[in-house]
């Protein structure tokens, strides 16, 4: 069987190497590149993050990447976000008292949590909606979660879409949305790659979902 072609933007943030090794037990072919030909043409892209929302935003539209997703989804192209790849297809980002322009795929922010500690560092497990195709077979694990700030809200009116995204939501002393799958476009907020054998399942099937 014929591996699909899968491109992690490089752009100077995420776990690049740890997410490749994860993607290609999952059952990919797969490079590290910001070419703009490979993000256009590969069967599908992930878009890793790391570190804060305003610094991610600057070095991925300083490789043009906020103009190649937007290009990729236009066409129905597969998108993969990875934590503060979540965070950035929302519309506004707020750390620190400073307001960030997201890419704005998705109505809404991304908020400080509201939990006695932080950064909420460990497993958890997530509240996942019927018919869930990342989730498939492990819709009762737990995955590995890192961060300070996330998406406490879902605002995309599903009611006149063909095919209703479907959201799955964790908590961490406020609820808030671990994962999002939405046409083309798919994120978690926790890191696949470091969530062993489930993190390795759910990558496994959006993959096979690529064709």
């Amino acid at each position: 069987m014929t591996q699909p072609k899968v491109v992690i933007l490089d752009y100077g943030s995420g776990n690049i190497h740890s997410a490749a090794k994860a993607l290609q037990r999952a059952g990919a072919h797969v490079e590290i590149t910001a070419d703009k030909r490979a993000v256009t043409e590969c069967a599908g892209l992930v878009v890793p993050g790391v570190g804060a929302f305003d610094a991610v935003m600057h070095q991925l539209k300083s490789v043009s990447g906020d103009e190649l997703i937007d290009r990729r989804l236009a066409g129905s192209r597969p998108v993969l976000g990875i934590c503060v790849g979540l965070q950035i297809m929302f519309e506004h980002g707020v750390e620190h008292g400073i307001d960030s322009e997201g890419l704005g795929q998705w109505p809404g922010s991304v908020t400080k949590l509201n939990a006695p500690v932080l950064p909420h560092i460990g497993w958890n497990t997530v509240d996942v909606p019927s018919g869930s195709m990342l989730f498939e077979g492990v819709a009762d694990e737990r995955f590995y979660f890192v961060h300070s700030y996330a998406a406490q809200e879902w605002l995309l009116d599903p009611h006149h879409a063909i095919d209703p995204p479907k959201v799955t939501w964790a908590e961490y002393g406020s609820r808030f949305i671990a994962a999002v799958e939405n046409g083309p476009l798919s994120a978690t907020q926790f890191h696949p790659e470091k969530s062993g054998e489930a993190g390795i399942r759910l990558l496994t099937n959006w993959v096979k979902s690529l064709g």
